[in-house]
């Protein structure tokens, strides 16, 4: 901020920052400890332009993850010990000053939001100034754009990425989180459930922030199973869901989903043999899809980029929810928008930014991988696929978060006497967790798989 300060100082502009609204939402916190927790809810240590406030903040944060009150004593305890002043009377009268001029402690959370106003401000103040420096270093203008659409969508989320963070403040957060993912609207911090209960177990729901790669030959059901994921978070958890398909239409997803939930066979609809009967079952299901929040894109060659710039607008509509989980059908069929002879260079890219994408905006990322010829049944070796057959490049395996295989031996068994309904999801790769596979029901029919019931097995 030191630079900023003396670029602004030199075009005559002062940093915007309140003084009176700082040392107010501080006195409240010393006042009355009962309020910590609302103050803390909105305001960030960064708020706090002068640094001897944000250093108080601090302490009282500090006092509020260890459930110690934050009344006079103990906030002057812990700034003597933290240094902050030069002595213990300095200290004293300081904070007494604190106390001693909040206007109205039930306008504090009104103080909170000018802290924030006047911090956000300065970021603006200061992302316009790394545009513009960036500007003078690069000529790419897609690139440029990306990047100031980027750091603007940042500022809008409330995250500051200018800056190395304090182990501390990891600390304070990871607290934070605990406590709300223990708390009575713990499902709101929790991660997303698939609808597919033994998957769930072993993943621990799909993590915010991960990304999920889910691999299988071709017509194996990853596109139906994919579906059947966000079918089950949009309606179940009413999650919104945004769908990048670069191989279906927008209507032939919909008919897969129309398929699997209104159950009239996905060659029916395809060839329109629909018995009269049917239609009601058409009509119902069409009125409950039409609801689920869900949003398709079929823009062949989509880049990471554009998916970005889609959900952000979705996201600043303040009319919905923000979008909770992405799916994308399917990686090799995506494109980074600029030209390269390297296919496993460009998927490399199109895997990091992918894995950027879902960090960035704090959502799980569903996306579908083809695997190589060499996942087919051979001599000497188990049909079932491994990390190795992933297609295009390592950086998949490496990139991703959680790894997943389907599987069906009916797939490779004509014969009649095979299983057409037994199914696996393989965890090849858990980042939080264990790996392993977990038994499906597949039913073809209706593009759609099941948790295997256990209750009515024979075996």
């Amino acid at each position: 901020m030191d630079k900023l300060d003396a670029a602004l100082e030199g075009m005559g502009i002062n940093q915007p920052f309140s003084i009176e609204a700082e040392q107010a939402v501080l006195g409240a916190a010393i006042i009355d400890p009962e309020m910590v927790s609302a103050i803390i809810e909105q305001v960030k240590s960064e708020y706090f332009y002068v640094k001897q406030n944000r250093l108080i903040f601090d302490e009282i944060h500090t006092l509020f993850n260890a459930n110690i009150p934050s009344d006079f004593i103990t906030v002057v305890n812990a700034v003597i010990s933290a240094r902050i002043f030069s002595d213990e009377n300095e200290a004293k009268v300081y904070l007494s000053q604190l106390a001693d001029t909040v206007p109205s402690l039930s306008n504090v959370l009104y103080y909170a939001k000018i802290l924030k106003d006047k911090y956000l401000i300065r970021m603006l103040m200061d992302t316009a100034g790394e545009i513009i420096r960036q500007t003078q270093e690069s000529t790419d203008a897609d690139l440029l754009l990306e990047s100031a659409e980027q750091k603007i969508y940042a500022l809008r989320q409330g995250k500051d990425t200018q800056s190395l963070k304090h182990i501390s403040d990891a600390a304070a957060k990871s607290f934070d989180r605990l406590r709300k993912m223990s708390g009575p609207d713990k499902e709101k911090y929790q991660g997303i459930p698939t609808g597919f209960r033994f998957l769930d177990d072993k993943l621990g729901k799909l993590g915010r922030s991960d990304l999920v790669v889910l691999a299988a030959r071709p017509g194996m059901g990853k596109t139906s199973f994919a579906l059947n994921i966000a079918t089950n978070v949009a309606s179940y958890q009413k999650i919104p869901v945004a769908i990048f398909s670069l191989e279906m239409s927008s209507e032939q997803l919909y008919e897969r989903i129309l398929s699997s939930r209104a159950g009239i066979t996905s060659q029916n609809l395809r060839t329109g043999d629909i018995q009269l009967a049917q239609w009601d079952l058409i009509s119902e299901a069409t009125g409950q899809i039409s609801d689920y929040p869900i949003y398709l894109d079929d823009t062949p060659n989509v880049t990471v980029s554009d998916m970005k710039a889609k959900i952000r607008r979705i996201n600043q509509n303040p009319e919905t929810d923000n979008i909770g989980l992405v799916v994308v059908d399917y990686i090799q069929l995506m494109s980074t928008g600029r030209r390269s002879e390297n296919r496993v260079q460009e998927i490399s890219e199109i895997t990091r930014n992918l894995k950027i994408m879902a960090k960035e905006m704090d959502v799980p990322i569903i996306a579908l991988s083809q695997l190589s010829r060499s996942a087919e049944k051979s001599s000497g070796r188990d049909s079932r696929p491994q990390l190795s057959d992933l297609r295009d490049s390592g950086s998949i395996e490496q990139d991703a978060d959680v790894v997943l295989f389907l599987y069906r031996d009916a797939y490779y068994d004509k014969s009649e006497e095979a299983d057409q309904t037994s199914a696996e999801c393989i965890v090849a790769k858990n980042r939080h967790g264990e790996s392993g596979t977990i038994p499906l029901s597949w039913d073809g029919a209706y593009t759609r798989f099941y948790d295997v019931d256990f209750t009515h097995r024979d075996d």
